[in-house]
């Protein structure tokens, strides 16, 4: 992103691409029909011009019309909207026309992004491995998708006994006066010695 600029969000997916491109993204929910967002225009694109920082500080522009699901997603039901997002959480709101709420809000992130390493964006985060490289990590082969099956059906602790163990309790406890109680004596009680 070059600085200065404000991206339009074209799509949902284009949106949560540059929330992950950035640490802080501050987005104006607007509509074209809106009188006090075009009034603030002007503000939001002279701080997206002094403040926008690659990595760190980015502007977006979301017309509620165009992209209903990203306002909805946001609970937006008023415009303007502002929202100062900080790694895919909402750290901050302006609701209306506010000048000195918005720059104190810009300004703040801006701060806080100074101080923070930045965003490394979609890409892949790890180094990876090339096949046949003796850096990858090694895994057991065993039985393959059984040998954590078969843990579960061996004794002590396994799914057979768990099963076994739930049955006898229910029975023990719906065919009892006091069911609390018998499954408290039973021998089949998880919590006294197997």
């Amino acid at each position: 992103m070059a600085p200065g600029k404000i991206i339009p969000v074209t799509s949902s997916a284009h949106f949560n691409t540059l929330l992950s491109s950035s640490t802080y993204t501050i987005v104006d929910f607007y509509a074209d029909w809106c009188g006090p967002c075009k009034t603030i225009a002007p503000v939001f694109a002279a701080l997206a011009e002094k403040e926008s920082k690659p990595g760190r500080v980015q502007f977006c522009k979301v017309d509620v019309d165009s992209q209903q699901d990203v306002a909805r997603k946001y609970g937006v039901s008023a415009m303007p909207t502002f929202l100062v997002i900080k790694n895919n959480s909402v750290v901050e709101t302006i609701r209306g026309a506010n000048p000195s709420a918005l720059t104190t809000a810009v300004r703040k992130a801006v701060n806080d992004a100074s101080s923070t390493p930045a965003a490394r964006g979609a890409n892949f985060q790890s180094k990876g491995y090339t096949l046949g490289s003796a850096s990858a990590p090694s895994r057991p082969v065993n039985n393959g998708g059984f040998a954590g099956l078969q843990g579960m059906m061996a004794g002590n602790g396994g799914l057979a006994d768990m099963v076994v163990r739930f049955v006898a309790l229910y029975f023990i406890s719906l065919l009892s006066l006091d069911g609390y109680r018998a499954a408290e004596e039973s021998p089949y009680n998880v919590r006294a010695g197997r």
